[in-house]
């Protein structure tokens, strides 16, 4: 293999580390405002624990969105503010699902309702919910912005050699 193919290849994964770290920094935020949000409403209200979740999942929800627009997706296309919303809010909802349909599974298919077990059920929600939203966020939601087409008159040696200059058209 030649080395622009092999570059290019560390420097996607490199991307996608860096991605994955500031997704995980967000949504790790957005994890502590959904845990201490979701107990909050437990040690004060009398609302059952899967209503208590679901409102804490859309706070955090909300939390998230801002930090995955303005630190982890930053650099990506910002034109269509509308249909990111959109795509974001119907994503998240599906992650809503994914994340309360642990908990209510474990609740009250599982009889597990104390409040070790209630945190334990919505953290590994959030957790199989996490790998749904970054899948489709950065699939659907935050699109990359479209890379600059190579330079035409660039031909790719296939002996490993630097590139060289396809020789420039006959003038007439």
């Amino acid at each position: 293999m030649s080395t622009p193919k092999n570059g290019s290849v560390l420097a996607r994964v490199r991307g996608l580390a860096r991605e994955v770290v500031k997704f995980g920094a967000v949504g790790g935020l957005g994890v502590l405002v959904n845990l201490g949000v979701f107990n909050l409403i437990r040690s004060t209200t009398d609302l059952q624990v899967v209503r208590a979740s679901v409102i804490a999942t859309v706070v955090a929800i909300a939390t998230n969105y801002v930090g995955f627009r303005y630190f982890t997706y930053r650099d990506r296309v910002q034109s269509k503010r509308s249909r990111e919303l959109t795509l974001f809010a119907a994503f998240s909802g599906i992650g809503l699902i994914i994340e309360n349909g642990v908990l209510y599974t474990a609740t009250y298919g599982l009889d597990w309702d104390g409040p070790l077990a209630s945190n334990f059920f919505k953290f590994l929600g959030i957790g199989i919910a996490t790998v749904f939203r970054f899948w489709s966020y950065r699939t659907w939601v935050f699109q990359a912005l479209p890379t600059p087409a190579a330079n035409s008159l660039v031909v790719e040696q296939r002996d490993g050699q630097s590139p060289a200059r396809a020789p420039e058209p006959a003038q007439k």
